[in-house]
């Protein structure tokens, strides 16, 4: 099957693009071929997983060329896939939820009059990220990381006819070809300095690289990281990308888009091993983002856009690890299928809600809802226990690591993580006291109800997952499994035993989790959002997104919108009336020219006499003189 393993990306790829070709007949059926494609990809994995993991431990890398795609002078790019540890629990990550994804989906957009286009972009979708984790060649990996762009801005502007998320498909796109910029750069500057783009010999010819070449190549690198991974400072898409369908929530989060970045740190070691300046950057971006994306989420009324903020501060605890070198690498793949898991799940939980309550995303408009959802209840409440990290639950195993391994890299570094973590327990429990608990708050017309089975299935497998996924720490199964890819790591010693650090850890968490709780159980709360005037200024900077929005525009936009302006006035005033002046002056001199010319033959002929006489003359004056 490892021969076969190109058919993961071509059966999705293949039914997106027939069922965006195929008529109105193809909408009855669309659904379930777009599904029946993402299965067929997650079977194919999921044998293809088993295969490797049956080959000795040196000997579960497969490589195949399918064809020669550029071949030109020296440069040599083959379309060839991978597919070993890294590349095979991605697949699996892509495939696995995205199906759970697909058939929450076909409840979802139910009654959508373009589902069968919305099934089409969603295969497309997983057909990107496949192209991505599964390419041999940054220039393949490239086609891939684009794919997923150009599927994000169709999927997150989905409902078009609304402004609101027109404009948001927009700025994803834009703020994303701002670190594709970094990725192009970084391509071109592998193939000037090691004549390829193969990333294994790219991660191996680096080592002889000099260091700066190294830190210009890792920081590129992060730039275009930085960008799908809505990581500061090109973190400003993430949020207004809500405005999509609720199931592209769960997709960009917890399977595909945002883990691209993380995924192209990891697979990129050998580059960043070989730049200690290249990691600080990393671990500086991962460690600014956890803590920025936690503070949005606390101050969030929109459950949607409350969870985006803990996704920018998830994959920040996710980068942080990356940057902590072969320490951290498996850890970070590590918390990335953790949270793809119980990520996916609060999604389509808020999807869930927003179906039973006319499509409000306003959790002062909730309360109360446990006992009208309780399905929906239950398989969030363990992904809420799962992101906090309770104790069992799949996040208490993988963020602790992190944690562990930041304080062994730096004292200072663990302790922002300690933090996040905290205030991940403060805004979570936030969410669950607004939604679940506290008084009613619905409006008169809503009547708050379960969703069919359809999707409460995939909620309750997600919620499994929740608990389970820690169950890959066992035994150090997946450090052993990665080590391979990312390299043997040397943990440093901690002044204290991790034991007690997890403790340390959980105590924190549970303290944000009390904080929260006293807050929102004691007084009631408001149905409508308090003015900015009546907060603080944290609630009030959070609400703002830290003044991300107001930053680009006062740093980016506006400039940039004052130099079109100019730009313009210069070319049609400057460059376009010097062009048509000069025009009309040599208009004007040839109207003056053409008016001796009458097209009257007496008129040539009196004028050559004219001419004539006037030379006799002057020769008869010259004479006589």
């Amino acid at each position: 099957m490892l021969e076969l393993a190109w058919l993961l990306v071509a059966v999705p790829l293949v039914s997106g693009l027939g069922l965006l070709v195929w008529g109105k007949e193809g909408d009855r059926v669309g659904h379930l071929i777009g599904t029946a494609a993402s299965s067929f990809s997650f079977i194919v994995g999921l044998i293809c997983f088993f295969q490797i993991l049956g080959r000795d431990e040196g000997d579960r890398s497969y490589s195949k060329s399918l064809f020669t795609w550029i071949e030109a002078g020296p440069f040599h790019v083959d379309m060839a896939y991978t597919f070993d540890q890294l590349s095979g629990l991605f697949v699996l990550l892509i495939t696995g939820v995205g199906t759970l994804i697909h058939v929450y989906s076909i409840g979802y957009m139910e009654h959508d009059a373009r589902r069968r286009r919305f099934f089409a972009y969603l295969n497309i979708f997983i057909a990107s990220m496949l192209t991505l984790v599964l390419a041999s060649d940054y220039l393949v990996l490239f086609l891939g990381w684009e794919g997923v762009g150009l599927a994000s801005y169709l999927l997150i502007g989905f409902w078009q006819h609304k402004d609101s998320a027109a404009a948001a498909a927009t700025k994803a796109f834009v703020v994303n070809r701002v670190g594709d910029v970094g990725m192009a750069l970084a391509i071109m500057l592998m193939f000037a300095q090691f004549g390829t783009t193969a990333i294994s010999e790219v991660n191996v010819s680096v080592n002889a690289a000099s260091t700066s070449t190294a830190t210009a190549l890792g920081l590129l690198l992060l730039l275009g990281a930085c960008g799908k991974s809505a990581q500061v400072p090109l973190q400003s898409w993430l949020l207004d990308a809500m405005e999509g369908p609720t199931p592209v929530s769960a997709l960009i989060h917890a399977a595909t888009m945002v883990t691209a970045g993380v995924y192209l740190v990891v697979r990129s070691n050998g580059v960043f091993d070989a730049s200690e300046a290249a990691r600080n950057a990393v671990i500086a971006v991962g460690l600014v983002t956890l803590l920025a994306g936690a503070w949005i989420g606390c101050a969030k009324d929109d459950i949607k856009k409350a969870l985006a903020g803990s996704t920018m501060s998830q994959i920040g605890y996710m980068m942080l690890a990356a940057g902590l070198g072969p320490a951290g690498y498996a850890f970070a793949i590590f918390h990335l299928i953790t949270h793809g898991f119980f990520k996916a799940n609060l999604f389509l939980g808020a999807g869930s809600i927003m179906h039973g309550m006319d499509d409000d995303v306003e959790m002062r408009h909730y309360g109360a809802l446990r006992a009208a959802m309780p399905v929906t209840f239950i398989t969030f409440l363990f992904g809420y226990l799962a992101i906090i990290g309770f104790p069992g639950f799949s996040g208490f195993f993988s963020k602790d690591k992190i944690i562990e391994t930041a304080f062994g890299h730096s004292f200072w570094v663990g302790l922002g993580a300690l933090v996040g973590a905290g205030v991940t327990g403060f805004y979570m429990t936030r969410m669950m006291m607004m939604t679940f608990f506290s008084e009613k708050r619905w409006k008169e017309d809503v009547h708050p109800h379960e969703s069919p089975k359809v999707m409460t299935y995939p909620l309750i497998a997600l919620g499994a997952l929740s608990l389970l996924g820690g169950a890959m720490m066992l035994g150090g199964w997946i450090t052993d499994f990665l080590e391979p890819v990312v390299g043997h790591a040397e943990h440093e010693e901690l002044a204290i035993p991790a034991w007690l650090l997890s403790v340390l850890i959980t105590l924190v968490v549970a303290v944000g989790v009390a904080l929260s709780y006293v807050l929102y159980s004691r007084e009631p709360i408001a149905a409508e959002t308090p003015a900015d005037e009546s907060v603080s200024f944290f609630s009030r900077a959070g609400r703002h997104e830290l003044y991300g929005n107001e930053l680009n525009e006062a740093v980016v936009v506006r400039p940039t919108r004052h130099l079109t302006r100019f730009l313009v006035f210069l070319d049609g005033k400057g460059v376009d009336g010097f062009v048509t002046g000069l025009a009309d002056r040599l208009g004007d001199a040839s109207q003056l020219l053409r008016k001796p010319q009458t097209g009257f033959v007496r008129s040539y002929a009196l004028s050559i006499f004219g001419g004539s006489l006037v030379v006799v003359l002057a020769l008869l004056a010259a004479r006589l003189a």
